[in-house]
């Protein structure tokens, strides 16, 4: 329920090959920078340009001028990335996302159409395609003692980092100004109610009411 296999569906991201070495999305976490630089090198001249050093954007992505890229980055095909947006480096956007206003990224994969479009902050995480972040939800990275992320899973699993966001399945839905808790993983399917503090592991096919309230989505 919370390997990469049971999480995403890899057609539909550039990281398929490299996520592919991997049991769980967390341990390809400490890699996306130099996956970034080792695709922006390979992407074909005519359809992407570097508009900065390790800063490549698909022709048809759609960049507002205030917008700030940092490197390395890849914005896909037909991409909106909005006013206000900070994207602060190591973010594989894929094609048909929406980045939106005061939207920060740090340390991500977005895989296709994927919409964080709203006051969204979304760092050392994966969101897997379509999956949808309401305005004002994050993803918390980092514990408040410092010490390492462990997955609540049954057993728990350390992961040996201090950085770990939300690893977020295919077709999530976050309500608006949800915290996804550090080394919180999402199931393909499920429904976070807006306003949630999340934490843990929420199975597939879910709608995440409260802690010890998660319902069968079907």
């Amino acid at each position: 329920m919370i390997t990469i296999s049971d999480l995403y569906d890899l057609s539909h991201t550039k990281a398929a090959d490299y996520l592919r070495g991997f049991t769980y999305p967390w341990e390809a976490l400490k890699g996306i920078s130099n996956l970034i630089e080792t695709l922006g090198a390979q992407l074909p001249e005519e359809e992407y340009r570097q508009v900065a050093d390790k800063v490549w954007v698909h022709q048809t992505a759609k960049i507002a001028p205030t917008a700030y890229l940092g490197a390395p980055c890849i914005i896909g095909a037909g991409t909106e990335v909005r006013h206000g947006a900070f994207i602060r480096g190591s973010a594989l956007v894929g094609d048909g996302c929406v980045v939106g206003n005061s939207v920060e990224l740090k340390n991500v994969i977005l895989f296709d159409s994927v919409q964080v479009p709203h006051y969204n902050y979304v760092g050392d995480s994966i969101l897997g395609y379509k999956a949808h972040m309401g305005a004002g939800s994050i993803t918390s990275n980092v514990k408040s003692d410092k010490s390492l992320v462990t997955i609540h899973a049954q057993p728990p699993i350390p992961t040996g980092i201090k950085k770990v966001g939300a690893m977020v399945g295919d077709f999530v839905e976050v309500g608006c100004n949800s915290v996804l808790n550090p080394g919180t993983v999402i199931g393909r399917r499920s429904n976070v109610y807006p306003l949630s503090s999340v934490r843990g592991v929420i199975p597939a096919d879910s709608i995440y009411k409260a802690k010890n309230q998660i319902a069968d989505k079907y």
